[in-house]
């Protein structure tokens, strides 16, 4: 009889640690996957804030350089695209639309000593110049998450909750291949 109350508890340990076990997993799994998300929006309020900086850029330039229409449509058609797109990768190839777009802007500045002496176009260009640097520890940060979270959601354990918890491979933020991949980050001179 002793031994039976012996393997009774030890069964009930067993299925206590495996239950804990299972809820440590499952919980681990949800933390990472909110982390991603959070990290996600972290780059999504850092992108809307440059965003929001573009049309007062363009407004200091357009002043000096009204006649430079092109360029203004171009940084706009640019801007509408950012704030559209959906997934990760949508993001990062009109991230990189943008930067070009802006790249160009700012050039102009080159051509008109005035603009660049003017103290709001020098704030703006300060402003935008530390947004692209909150922007890549932001993406720094979500790539690290979801690399972390997508090798959860695949190893074992992870991987015998991770369906029916509806957690699927998170897509990395990243410089999109071709043409956009090579443009440079807008270069600030003064």
């Amino acid at each position: 009889m002793k031994k039976f109350w012996i393997a009774l508890a030890v069964i009930a340990a067993v299925v206590v640690v495996g239950f804990l076990a299972a809820v440590s997993v499952r919980n681990g799994l949800i933390a990472r996957d909110e982390t991603v998300n959070e990290n996600w929006s972290q780059i999504e309020t850092q992108l809307q804030r440059r965003g929001d900086l573009i049309p007062n850029l363009v407004a200091t330039v357009r002043g000096y350089a009204g006649h430079e229409e092109k360029i203004f449509t171009e940084v706009a058609a640019a801007r509408s695209r950012l704030l559209t797109a959906g997934s990760p990768q949508q993001k990062a190839e009109a991230a990189a639309g943008l930067n070009g777009a802006l790249g160009r802007l700012l050039a102009i500045s080159e051509r008109y000593p005035n603009l660049k002496a003017d103290q709001n176009f020098i704030r703006l260009q300060d402003e935008l110049a530390g947004t692209e640097n909150r922007i890549a520890v932001a993406r720094t940060r979500y790539n690290t998450a979801v690399r972390g979270y997508n090798a959860a959601i695949r190893q074992f354990p992870g991987s015998l909750f991770a369906g029916s918890l509806g957690l699927e491979k998170r897509e990395y933020f990243e410089a999109p291949q071709g043409r956009a991949a090579v443009e440079k980050v807008p270069e600030v001179k003064f």
